[in-house]
């Protein structure tokens, strides 16, 4: 998480005490009676990351009266699920690396990789379980969501055929779905009002979009030191993201089509082929268009939270992640 710069756009000292006791508590829930798995399980948690949802669960509890362990405890959940999906993930794409070092699966094995993954999970239950009822049948649901997005991710790898529906089921499932939680399940524990926390929801469900959005932008954009994997790394692993979709029905989607073939390329100026083509054929700002048009979507939202401070920080939020985008496309 780029915390300086967001420090400025969230100038609310709590937030920030409360993000400190999430990591905190991120530490002290991932170990293990079993050395190994501590070492598994902390892996990634210890690489870093952006810690967005954690985040946003706290400035979500920034609606209610009560912002002490329980958003803390809200926000260490979400998380742990976050982790735990990144696991499983990069067994399923047999990815070798994951925040610039070697993913689980890559260091140790896919066996290791899913129990740690497993045990990621089972702790962000145990967690959410002192939260009440409604809390763990939210992170339940979420997970489920999470699932039904990356099946459907499987279903559509490789191919272009399922164009923006199809990507905006799987990224809505993969990513918005637990953003979305990470707000509501913040709002909640503090004590927020229905009204807030339906508001705080449904703006959380549209950033969440935004935020796959420029990250896929990303990977077609910014270098490894930027995101920390190889530009590119989406299309290598057949999963063909919205600026893609678009580029291969533009005028230059005969010659993209022949370059991911029936397998996605492996050759890296093939991948570089398909980026030139993506980027030059403006579908990328397409895309970027479109998230901007997500984003004032989201501020409607945020305008029935009564709070002018938090409406205000909603929106610096909402500026963050498109200036990550221009940030990478001028390095």
């Amino acid at each position: 998480m780029d915390r300086p710069i967001l420090q400025e756009l969230i100038p609310i000292p709590g937030v920030w005490e409360r993000i400190v006791a999430v990591e905190a508590r991120l530490d002290e829930v991932t170990r293990s009676t079993d050395e190994f798995l501590t070492e598994v399980a902390q892996h990634l948690l210890h690489a870093g990351g952006k810690r967005y949802r954690p985040l946003v669960a706290q400035v979500a509890a920034e609606l209610g009266p009560d912002r002490g362990d329980r958003p803390v405890e809200a926000g260490v959940s979400v998380e742990l699920v976050h982790l735990g999906s990144l696991y499983h993930d990069d067994v399923i794409d047999e990815a070798d690396s994951r925040r610039g070092r070697p993913s689980v699966n890559e260091k140790w094995s896919n066996t290791i990789a899913i129990l740690a993954g497993d045990f990621l999970l089972a702790r962000a239950s145990e967690v959410a379980a002192p939260l009440g009822e409604a809390a763990v049948a939210l992170i339940a649901s979420t997970y489920a969501t999470l699932c039904e997005g990356q099946v459907a991710e499987l279903r559509y790898a490789g191919g272009l055929e399922h164009g923006a529906d199809g990507y905006y089921q799987v990224i809505g499932g993969k990513t918005a779905s637990l953003i979305r939680t990470s707000a509501r399940l913040g709002a909640m524990t503090s004590g927020a009002d229905e009204e807030s926390i339906e508001a705080i929801s449904d703006w959380a469900w549209e950033m969440g979009l935004v935020f796959q959005m420029t990250d896929d932008v990303l990977d077609l954009v910014a270098d490894e030191d930027f995101i920390g994997k190889p530009a590119g790394s989406d299309i290598r692993e057949g999963v063909y993201t919205l600026p893609v979709l678009y580029a291969a029905g533009g005028p230059d989607g005969d010659e993209i089509r022949a370059l991911l073939g029936a397998d996605a390329p492996t050759d890296q100026r093939e991948i570089d082929r398909v980026i030139e083509l993506t980027v030059s054929g403006g579908h990328v700002d397409r895309v970027v268009d479109e998230a901007v048009e997500r984003i004032r979507v989201a501020e409607k939202a945020a305008d029935r939270i009564a709070s002018e401070e938090l409406r205000a920080i909603l929106e610096n939020l909402d500026a963050y992640l498109l200036e990550r985008v221009r940030a990478a496309r001028r390095a």
